[in-house]
């Protein structure tokens, strides 16, 4: 792609990705350093992208992924955040995953109270599967095979909703509601 090219798709994707740095980053002036550092990034790497309709995923990757370079840096853990469970534990997430977020909790209390309680427990508030399993007197392999089985639930719950693009990690890069699926979250 060309400099005009780099220009145009900069234009258009400029204000969305600051506006998704400010989501994640309370600093202006942090915000400022990391868009200039993704514009260089795509500068850089523009040229390496095969399709003209993956930029924006590709352009909030990379912002998500400057963002995570950002709080190493700083020396700030991240907590477990909904798009881990969407994601299986990867820590970089885009704006699907971001935007999806919103709606695990509600996703999460429509399964059955079996899978919803110990979700909840583990994902959502941060509980170890140990501690969890301890306190349910359940063995530790057990439990790890009923959170496998509560996010599968999960997940299946997620794709009778929405349909969804992936890329070819498997990560989540766009995704669209289901007109008959009478599921809104």
């Amino acid at each position: 792609m060309t400099a005009i090219k780099l220009d145009l798709v900069w234009n258009d994707y400029r204000m969305g990705i600051k506006n998704f740095l400010h989501s994640k980053v309370s600093n202006p002036a942090d915000v400022d350093d990391l868009l200039q550092e993704i514009m260089l990034k795509t500068h850089k790497s523009l040229d390496s992208l095969r399709s003209a309709q993956s930029i924006k995923a590709w352009l909030f990757q990379l912002a998500q992924r400057s963002i995570i370079d950002f709080y190493r840096k700083k020396g700030k853990n991240q907590s477990l955040e909904f798009q881990d469970l969407l994601s299986e534990g990867e820590s970089e997430h885009n704006l699907a995953e971001s935007e999806l977020a919103n709606c695990v909790l509600p996703f999460i209390q429509n399964l059955a109270d079996e899978y919803s309680d110990l979700l909840i427990a583990i994902d959502i508030e941060g509980q170890s599967q140990k501690d969890y399993a301890k306190e349910q007197g359940l063995a530790y392999s057990t439990l790890k095979s009923r959170v496998k089985k509560a996010r599968t639930e999960l997940r299946k719950s997620f794709e009778s909703c929405c349909e969804f693009a992936f890329d070819a990690h498997g990560k989540i890069i766009d995704y669209t509601t289901k007109e008959n699926s009478g599921k809104t979250c």
